[in-house]
């Protein structure tokens, strides 16, 4: 009798598993878990591209890598969860508060071929930007060598004040704006502008609560932060 395969199209970490053990990690937990068994391999690359074509949501990236891997190699035979992409690293971040300011926390995925890792503090007192902020700075933190990353991050602040390069404008003119005003958060770009210059990062925007998967577990893991009994105290806050 030959061995199942598990493919989860939505669960904390998509992709094909070689056990349930493994797959159930993926599931449970997650509200609207979608996911199957299959004999064969191929048949559960299949589903997946079925799925992923009924889709009218944002597909996990991890998911769309699987199909195209599987529909140029064909090795059915592999027993790999994710491609390598390349040897980058897929970062997915979120953070806010709640009140702005008020209580907050950040969330964080790191992925690498199978490899999976997630972050997550809570803090006190502290706004939606600084937790954003926290989440890309965590993660780049925690990688051990220069790496190439690609990093997915709904808040435009980000994206755009690196992608636009409007921070080292600032931090040319002194920490000023166009304005002459002190833009916010120096703090914290000092630090990300430190791991910038350590790694190859391409920053992605993505919409937030629009059925990406590793958005919603970034989500769920802020929500899940800001419950924590011993919070955090976001130092830089009051002298950002």
């Amino acid at each position: 009798m030959s061995k199942k395969v598990y493919a989860v199209f939505q669960g904390h970490q998509p992709g094909i598993f070689d056990s349930w053990d493994k797959a159930a990690l993926q599931v449970k937990g997650f509200k609207g878990a979608k996911y199957k068994s299959f004999s064969q391999r191929n048949e559960a690359i299949e589903w997946l591209r079925e799925c992923v074509l009924a889709s009218k949501e944002p597909v996990a990236q991890q998911i769309i890598n699987l199909i195209k891997t599987q529909t140029v190699s064909g090795s059915a035979g592999s027993k790999s969860t994710m491609p390598d992409s390349n040897g980058e690293i897929i970062i997915h971040t979120d953070g806010g508060a709640s009140p702005n300011p008020g209580v907050g926390g950040y969330g964080v995925v790191l992925q690498k071929g199978s490899k999976r890792k997630e972050l997550s503090a809570g803090y006190q007192l502290t706004t939606n930007n600084r937790m954003e902020m926290m989440a890309v700075i965590v993660a780049l933190q925690a990688l051990n060598e220069s790496s190439k990353v690609v990093l997915h991050t709904d808040s435009k602040y980000v994206v755009d004040s690196i992608s636009k390069r409007w921070v080292y404008g600032w931090k040319k003119r002194g920490w000023k704006k166009s304005d002459g005003k002190r833009p916010e958060n120096v703090d914290l770009w000092e630090e990300l502008i430190v791991l910038l210059r350590a790694h190859q990062v391409e920053f992605r925007w993505v919409k937030g609560h629009a059925g990406n998967t590793e958005n919603e577990r970034c989500d769920a893991l802020v929500a899940e932060a800001r419950k924590n009994k011993n919070l955090l105290t976001d130092t830089g806050y009051k002298s950002s």
